[in-house]
């Protein structure tokens, strides 16, 4: 059982503070990484939120931000793909949601991008000439994605096993 659920089966509340210095904290850290400031600070919301959703309104009161900027931010990680939108019952508003296994979604969806590179490095290579410092470069990043690309689904599976028998389902 996680901390998470200790103390949402305890009746205690997050509090507050602890929880905002989180958020910046891991936003901050999104942010280096290069995801933009505002998803990196919704995203790092909702994944310290009990339900792992929130609303437009909950966010931006949370955040002390707009409807606007919650909105630009939430159009962006649906788009990657790091929450999904799912309408609260009996209303029109929408909730935002973020899923415990999101990394592993995150990085199972990546392949396509990793393609699409794979073949921009391969016409590169072709352009500029295998034997030219430029399509050395790019062989080398090519060889980098094919390797990636070989690896990862090994990985993400010994990932699957590893959750399973840590977090117990599926």
């Amino acid at each position: 059982m996680t901390t998470e659920q200790d103390a949402a089966e305890q009746g205690r509340k997050q509090d507050p503070e602890l929880v905002s210095a989180f958020v910046e904290r891991f936003a901050g850290q999104l942010a280096e990484a290069g995801m933009a400031r505002m998803p990196a600070r919704i995203f790092a919301a909702l994944l310290a939120s009990d339900s792992g959703a929130m609303n437009s309104a909950e966010l931006g009161e949370q955040l002390k931000v707009s409807p606007a900027a919650v909105s630009g931010a939430v159009r962006y990680l649906a788009h990657v793909g790091m929450v999904s939108r799912e309408r609260e019952p009996g209303s029109r508003r929408e909730r935002y949601r973020v899923h415990s296994n999101q990394w592993y979604e995150a990085l199972a969806h990546r392949d396509q991008i990793i393609k699409k590179w794979e073949d921009t490095m391969r016409e590169g290579v072709a352009s500029l000439g295998p034997d030219s410092a430029g399509g050395r470069r790019l062989a080398e990043t090519l060889e980098f994605f094919e390797f990636l690309q070989r690896e990862l689904p090994l990985l993400l599976d010994r990932w699957r096993d590893h959750r399973r028998r840590t977090f117990g389902g599926v």
